[in-house]
């Protein structure tokens, strides 16, 4: 029987995370307020409308888990567990309070630092998301968000001043985490967004060419730089041999593939410009924009993966949840407590199609399993169903390995337990490291190892060869 490959030298294993889940300290140090900053606990969509903090409402971003002042036991933690990798997002509030100052806060660039000197001291490479649903919120009052073609001068200006002070330190960058969920007022800053296809379109079209611009420039600053896209994405069964259930999974798809496109290709796919044209939505483009798209093309790919969905004409079909979106139920797969489908062999085919279709280097930036856990009397997590999960997908990983896919990576999402970007949640856990925390932020905020940190260790230790 053939042996499957062995994972690459140098292959990154880790875990990830987002600022505004799990860095707290929200207005500390000089840092301005983000949108999410204003959501209170529930729904993401629930955005009040005079857009201010409220007495005794509880915010889940303004705490988090108190990385901003445990980082160092964090760290220490996630070296312990054997990573080589901590995917992670830098706050724009912190550097730019209000988004479109001159000059940035040095002390929300002097936390960075000390995070990523504190990562390089235990060999843990850096990756970088640059924007991780946290809209600086004098944007999106002001400005209307990303519909304004000043905010991709506001948002090079912040990656300029990133990329110029880290680059010593950081190598891996990610431009926009999830850009395919763009699209509501929490990621966009447009108020109206879910009612004006057209001013998300817009949007979207600023958002594009910044990334662009900041593979260009980043070049610039340091040709080792290795800067990605990140999208959330999954695979779309069509619901039976029907062909028009086949026709609703490619039409599905393309939400997808349009991001993935452009970013890869440099330019937008021939069927996007014309259900533009057919919906009346003109995009305003300047002169170098399509050169732009074309020039600045990313060196890597990184997606987040949990679930996967059908696709069918049928109405009344039956539906579950899935990462921020519904999705229909999948009669051979097994869920989660929050409906996701959960489906290993998705995960190689989607790896597989990624490769045929760029072949870029891909990094699994998000996947993982999102339950409640029990901490024991004697401090104690056995989330054996975590493992199985993990080891699962992580052998389909390798197998694609096998079949020639280049994956250079796998940041397993929330590798310490963090505040839900969906339902704002805590107890929605995906971590190998519990934190005392409950939905409301009550708790020790202590961290305990659960069985999977040990499992996990193996698995980085070994490079993969002990699942």
């Amino acid at each position: 029987m053939k042996k499957d490959k062995q994972f690459p030298e140098g292959f990154l294993w880790g875990g990830a995370t987002s600022a505004y889940q799990f860095e707290g300290a929200w207005n500390e140090d000089g840092k301005g307020v983000n949108i999410v900053d204003i959501l209170p606990h529930g729904s993401r969509e629930a955005v009040p409308k005079d857009h201010k903090i409220l007495p005794d409402v509880f915010y889940p971003s303004h705490g988090g888990i108190d990385f901003y002042h445990t980082y160092k036991e964090d760290i220490r933690l996630f070296k312990e567990m054997g990573m080589k990798c901590f995917r992670m997002s830098i706050a724009w509030t912190r550097i730019f309070p209000n988004g479109d100052e001159k000059e940035p806060n040095e002390e929300g660039l002097k936390f960075y630092d000390d995070v990523f000197d504190e990562m390089l001291k235990y060999g843990i490479e850096p990756q970088v998301t640059i924007v991780h649903f946290d809209l600086p919120l004098h944007l999106a009052t002001e400005y209307d968000g990303w519909y304004n073609r000043k905010t991709i001068d506001f948002y090079m200006n912040y990656v300029e001043t990133i990329f110029n002070r880290y680059k010593n330190k950081v190598k891996y960058w990610l431009t926009f985490n999830e850009i395919n969920f763009c699209k509501d007022y929490t990621n966009l800053g447009i108020t109206e967004a879910l009612s004006r296809p057209d001013k998300v379109a817009q949007a979207v079209h600023h958002m594009l060419v910044a990334a662009a611009k900041t593979v260009i420039r980043g070049h610039e600053i340091n040709p080792e730089f290795q800067i990605g896209m990140m999208i959330n994405y999954s695979e779309i069964y069509p619901e039976d041999c029907n062909p028009e259930n086949m026709w609703k999974r490619i039409t599905e798809k393309r939400l997808r593939t349009f991001y993935t496109d452009v970013q890869n290709k440099g330019f937008y796919p021939e069927w996007k410009l014309i259900e533009y044209k057919n919906a009346g939505i003109e995009l305003k483009m300047e002169d170098g924009d399509l050169e732009t798209l074309k020039a600045g093309t990313v060196d890597y790919i990184g997606f987040s993966y949990y679930s996967t969905s059908v696709a069918t004409v049928n109405v009344d079909a039956k539906r579950t949840a899935s990462n921020l979106e519904s999705a229909v139920k999948n009669p051979y797969l097994k869920a989660n407590d929050w409906g996701w489908q959960i489906d290993p062999v998705g995960l190689r085919i989607v790896l597989n199609e990624l490769w045929d279709r760029y072949h870029k280097p891909i990094i699994i930036s998000e996947n993982g399993l999102g339950t409640y856990d029990t901490l024991t009397t004697d401090k104690k997590v056995h989330d054996d169903y975590r493992i199985k999960y993990l080891k699962e997908h992580i052998h389909q990983m390798k197998i694609c390995i096998d079949e020639g896919v280049k994956v250079i990576g796998y940041t397993s999402w929330g590798c310490i337990d963090i505040v839900s970007a969906g339902t704002s949640e805590r107890s929605k856990r995906y971590g190998y490291i519990y934190v005392d925390s409950d939905d409301y932020g009550k708790g020790t905020m202590k961290r305990y190892k659960k069985d999977s940190f040990y499992w996990y260790q193996k698995v980085c230790q070994s490079n993969g060869e002990e699942l």
